[in-house]
């Protein structure tokens, strides 16, 4: 039976329906639109695509997406190198940077302990957290205070305490973003005003 789809379009359909919250009519929607649209809006796409691959890359220090090594914010020096917001992934950088309250720093984990799906502390960018805690306490500047700004889920909490019974032992103070956030939610998805009440109201771990 032939196929009843071009096939460019029927790729770039199955491409659509790979990212996560695509289905199979969304996925076709974003296809049918790119192909009545100017040719400028298809090629300004393949490019930004191409320059994502292409020119980002992690950052060195905090995990980050970034543009360049260090980051804009790692190397930012009005920043505070001894308070560091610990976050699951890098739009909860984002998502707290929005509140214009927090002036340290951050680490991006890129993900949380999830024992129903395999992942553990050795899945996560736990060692070089404390690699970097412990090149700091070697320095003028050594880190003061973890804000650990996991998700207020299971998988959040099972992160924050593994990270409170870690680090406490080296004299750090380990907080966590108070209860403005609600529980089962996302950072990412929070209004500007409840993280930066979540920020002030910060609490002990």
């Amino acid at each position: 039976m032939a196929e009843p789809l071009a096939q460019p379009v029927s790729n770039l359909i199955q491409a659509f329906s790979r990212l996560p919250g695509i289905g199979p009519k969304t996925a076709s929607r974003l296809a049918y639109f790119l192909l009545r649209a100017d040719d400028e809006i298809a090629l300004n796409l393949a490019r930004a695509l191409e320059e994502l691959k292409a020119r980002t890359l992690f950052c060195s220090v905090c995990l980050n997406i970034a543009d360049q090594d260090p980051c804009r914010l790692c190397a930012d020096p009005q920043r505070d190198p001894t308070v560091i917001c610990v976050v699951e992934e890098p739009l909860d950088v984002q998502a707290i940077e929005r509140t214009r309250e927090f002036r340290g720093v951050y680490h991006v984990l890129h993900g949380a302990i999830s024992p129903v799906e395999g992942i553990g502390p050795e899945d996560l960018k736990v060692r070089e957290l404390m690699a970097r805690v412990r090149r700091s306490l070697e320095t003028e500047t050594p880190v003061q205070e973890l804000i650990v700004a996991t998700n207020p889920n299971l998988e959040g909490e099972a992160t924050a305490m593994y990270l409170a019974r870690l680090f406490k032992p080296l004299g750090l103070r380990v907080t966590r973003l108070a209860r403005g956030l609600p529980t089962g939610g996302d950072l990412e998805y929070a209004d500007e005003s409840t993280l930066a009440n979540a920020l002030t109201g910060r609490s002990e771990l």
